[in-house]
Formats: C-alpha cells, structure tokens, sequence
C-alpha cells in the first residue's frame, strides 16, 4: 500500500497494498479499499464503504457509510457519496452464463459511473453504469440514475429526472429573467437549452 504518512487507516479497514491513499485521508473502520485504488488527498472514506479495483478519487471526496463504489468509477474533486449509495458497474448482470455455468471476471465487461467536481450524491441513491454525474449536480437520496445527468443539475425519482438547478452552495437557484441565481452566494447561472453555466 502506498499510503501518505500523514493518512488515517483504522486497524479495521481492509486496504489492499495496492491502493494509493493520499496526504491526509482518513478510511474508517471496516471500509475496503481493493488493488489500484487512487485515493487522492483530504478524503474521508466512512465506514463499511467499498472501493473497487482501480476505482480513482480526487481530492476531497467524502465517501460516506457503507456506500459502494464499484471499479471503474471515476470521481473528480470534491465529490460526496452518501450512505449506501451505489455506483455499479454491469450493464447487463447475470450470475450465470445461458449455458448455466457461472460467470466469472472473463464473461463480462466493466463500465463506470464517472462524477465531476463538486458533485452529490445522495443516501441510498443508485447511478446505473455507465452514466456520467455532471459537475456541481446534485442527485437526491432514492434516485435511481439512469441517464447523464448535466452539470448543476437536480435530479430526483425513479428514474431520475431533472427538477431544478442548483448552484456550486447545492441549494436550488432561482430565477431572474434570463439568469438563475444562488440565493447563498450569488452567483449567476446561464441556461443554454438543456445545460447550465456560471457567468
């Protein structure tokens, strides 16, 4: 394991030699960090969570309790995970072959769940590989996503749709005329169709 000396591992957690821990990230009691693993700085990674082979974290992220994150998701900085969230990773998934045998790694192909900047996933939600999380979006605790979800986007049901924007705060924005803006920070958003970007 290449860990920073300045990482937290509970005697507890399961982190294979493999994984890479950045300077300052703490993994709880009885989370598993797999082989190939990336997990950059300043991230907390709760307990009983999952982090499959080759998974790669930015800096920042919060991986809460008992969430799964299956190999190869991919999630940029400042990414949360809330508990029990799932990020999976068979589009088509099956214990068995037609002929009855048992699937084993050879008999299927991995897809990823890919999550930008600052985005939020909530409790118990599950995005359906391989779909990408835009950045700043927001994804309410239950949805099941099965789409791309755009940046600053809230989503929400099953399956998840789009309700409102949020802004980089996660509160939902408002709007005035053209723009929309945060009513925590200000900031002012353009809508261009079905995407939205700070001005």
């Amino acid at each position: 394991m290449s860990a920073a000396a300045s990482a937290v591992i509970q005697s507890t957690a399961d982190v294979d030699d493999r994984a890479d821990i950045g300077e300052r990230t703490r993994v709880w009691h009885l989370a598993q960090v797999r082989d190939g693993a990336r997990i950059g700085a300043d991230c907390i990674i709760g307990r009983g969570a999952y982090i499959g082979s080759g998974v790669i974290l930015g800096d920042n992220c919060k991986v809460q309790n008992y969430a799964l994150v299956y190999e190869p998701a991919i999630l940029a900085d400042g990414v949360f995970i809330g508990p029990a969230a799932v990020l999976t990773n068979d589009e088509y998934p099956r214990a068995i072959n037609p002929d009855a045998t048992l699937k084993s790694a050879d008999d299927w192909h991995a897809v990823g769940v890919t999550i930008g900047q600052g985005a939020s996933i909530g409790a118990r939600a599950v995005c359906i590989a391989p779909v990408t999380i835009g950045a700043w979006a927001l994804v309410a605790a239950g949805a099941v996503v099965a789409k791309d979800v755009p940046d600053y986007a809230l989503v929400v049901g099953v399956p998840a749709r789009r309700i409102a924007w949020v802004g980089r705060a996660g509160r939902p924005l408002e709007q005035d005329g053209d723009e929309w803006v945060c009513p925590v920070s200000g900031e002012r958003y353009i809508q261009e169709g079905e995407t939205l970007r700070l001005v």
